[in-house]
């Protein structure tokens, strides 16, 4: 067992992997709502935050919603009315109808397509951004043509190539639902993500850059979108002095509590930017010399660094291996894994997690199509089926991780950080 010698001492206070920074603000809102009795999903803290983050993202309208799920499910109903029409009384947008989406990123940008009948189809990473692969989604698009709904996320706050991508969908005549859940303040050639697609998603969940324990924002330059999803987020209540409802509706609002939490962070953004920039540098100078890199940064974009990530080269990964639950390695000298590290990481009191497992690997979603750069379903082959063959999300999952990167960590506690992944080479 590592550290077990305690050769390393361990922390008293746990360093996170990213929890929230609060500032005071947020509690002065909060009591704001409080001591005018706006507890409900109606308030100035909501009517701010939804102001404030148009201003930051440079979007015309925001709709404050109970978290970036909620506003990537009404983003999947208003991209599949738009793209195929009407659906049936009882039937989700997407009944029936293919979407293409991320492979690597956490499910909550998937799950939606599925509540509106949709079937996601997983289009690989590439390696320059961890994100998708636009030579994989023009492959997709020459053998799924009639496909008209691309849903992308960025990593870890890493906008993905956003130029290639966008000629792909528009070429395609396509929508695209962009979830920045991870990327709020992030920028692809000076552009903020959250602005690319026609329906898009930010999150103030209790670890993102900016939260409000909960929350998020539906993002979007069309007046009758945002109007339908600010009806449909409220239980699709109609214009009457009555209770009237003509559709189906959800109890999707932002609380004002919430968003007196989210009110008080938003200034902060930048500042936090900057704190997670500075964690990720200092990573990738104190691992100097080991066969790791750090997650990839091009040259036009700006992330958020909302967390930073090491993948270990291949010739320096001890054998790992990994069921559905459980996970098994050797020690070998001079190389180590993912979880060794993880490992290593917690047996100092500090969190740092493996990288999102890609959806085409997961069991709910295992049958699914899932295409590469070259056209080819690898999920169907059977290479892929015996183990033979790593497209690169799952080489990414192999040999990656998250490391510590909440912005209150000292710099003298992630020294120590730095100096536990080093013994582990050794």
């Amino acid at each position: 067992m590592f550290n077990k010698n305690n050769q390393f001492k361990a922390f008293e206070s746990k360093v996170w992997l990213s929890s929230p920074t609060m500032h005071g603000e947020e509690l002065k809102y909060m009591t704001q709502a409080y001591e005018t009795n706006w507890m409900s999903t109606v308030g100035e803290n909501i009517n701010q935050v939804e102001a404030m983050t148009c201003e930051k993202i440079g979007c015309k309208y925001a709709v404050g919603l109970s978290c970036g799920t909620a506003s990537l499910h009404l983003s999947m109903k208003l991209a599949g009315i738009e793209a195929y029409g009407m659906p049936k009384v009882g039937h989700g947008a997407l009944e029936g109808k293919k979407v293409f989406c991320s492979d690597m990123t956490f499910d909550a940008t998937v799950n939606p397509i599925v509540y509106e009948g949709g079937e996601p189809v997983f289009i690989e990473t590439e390696r320059d951004t961890w994100n998708m692969d636009a030579k994989a989604l023009e492959k997709a698009f020459e053998i799924y043509p009639d496909v008209r709904v691309v849903v992308l996320a960025h990593l870890y706050g890493t906008p993905g190539k956003m130029d290639e991508i966008m000629e792909v969908v528009n070429r395609h005549n396509a929508i695209l639902v962009e979830d920045a859940a991870e990327s709020m303040g992030a920028t692809y050639k000076g552009i903020e993500t959250g602005t690319f697609g026609k329906y898009n998603t930010v999150s103030f969940n209790g670890n993102k850059i900016v939260t409000g324990s909960s929350g998020g924002c539906f993002l979007t330059n069309d007046l009758e979108a945002a109007n339908k999803v600010r009806k449909w987020s409220t239980q699709s209540r109609e214009n009457a002095a009555w209770y009237q409802h003509e559709e189906l509706g959800y109890n999707y609002r932002m609380s004002n509590v919430v968003a007196g939490v989210v009110r008080g962070q938003l200034p902060y953004l930048d500042e936090h930017i900057q704190q997670k920039k500075a964690i990720y540098y200092r990573y990738k100078e104190g691992l100097k010399g080991l066969p790791v890199q750090m997650n990839p940064i091009p040259e036009d974009c700006e992330p958020n660094y909302w967390l930073s990530c090491l993948i270990i080269d291949k010739d320096a990964m001890t054998k790992q291996v990994r069921s559905e639950q459980d996970v098994l390695y050797t020690k070998e000298q001079g190389k180590t894994c993912p979880t060794e590290i993880l490992e290593a990481i917690a047996s100092i009191n500090a969190e740092g997690r493996p990288i999102w497992k890609p959806m085409h690997m997961q069991p709910i979603y295992r049958l699914n199509p899932f295409i590469n750069k070259d056209g080819i379903n690898r999920a169907k082959t059977n290479a892929y089926i015996q183990g033979e063959a790593q497209d690169i999300g799952m080489d990414i999952f192999n040999r990656g991780l998250c490391l510590p990167s909440d912005n209150k960590m000292t710099v003298e506690q992630q020294d120590r950080i730095i100096e536990v992944i080093r013994a582990c080479f050794e």
